[in-house]
């Protein structure tokens, strides 16, 4: 089993499970921490969720990296993966770690079950969440809060500073979730799928 065979079987499971949710972004390879690294699909709406795939051909290697990314940044994270023992999987992540395993439920049909839910992060960090707003879109957040002055010209790593420094965790992360989804020209035109193929 492939790494497209499973991401197939999420994004359709995915648009399903918020067909009728206009509030719903689906982005799939969303660059994190200035793009050091990415996730296969984050689904963006009332909560920010990354899901990493792990295919039966992937090693594990590149996982502790980017668990460390993704801990400071979603508030839900699953991996789906097939071919390995749950247990693998199970000592390779945190425990609030949503684990799908993907598996053939007939000849060529990739089904996924849900062998443990996510539960909420427990440590976002936030100066990690600004970072996924691009400068103008930081400078904006920071002007709409009052928080500008001085701070026009100045690159954007300090804008990011000053707005993980300045709003609480929790306003951070919904101001960056609703920047994020009203983005234009943003590598598709697909309203639902973002980096769809």
């Amino acid at each position: 089993m492939r790494d497209h065979d499973i991401r197939t079987v999420l994004k359709h499971n995915l648009l399903a499970l918020h067909k009728d949710d206009p509030d719903t972004l689906i982005v799939e390879e969303m660059g994190l921490c200035s793009a050091s690294v990415r996730v296969d699909v984050a689904v963006i709406n009332g909560a920010l969720t990354g899901v990493e795939i792990k295919s039966a051909k992937d090693t594990l290697q590149r996982l502790p990296a980017q668990s460390e990314v993704y801990n400071r940044v979603f508030d839900f994270v699953h991996i789906a993966f097939s071919g390995r023992c749950p247990d693998t999987i199970i000592e390779a992540v945190p425990d609030w770690w949503g684990l799908i395993e993907a598996t053939y439920v007939r000849p060529g049909r990739v089904g996924l079950q849900e062998i443990r839910q996510s539960r909420r992060n427990p440590s976002i960090d936030p100066f990690s969440v600004a970072q996924m707003l691009w400068k103008n879109e930081a400078y904006d957040l920071l002007v709409e809060y009052g928080l500008s002055k001085g701070l026009a010209s100045k690159p954007k790593r300090l804008l990011w500073e000053a707005l993980a420094n300045e709003l609480p965790t929790e306003t951070l992360c919904r101001e960056v979730r609703s920047k994020v989804k009203t983005r234009t020209g943003w590598r598709s035109d697909s309203p639902r799928i973002l980096g769809d193929d």
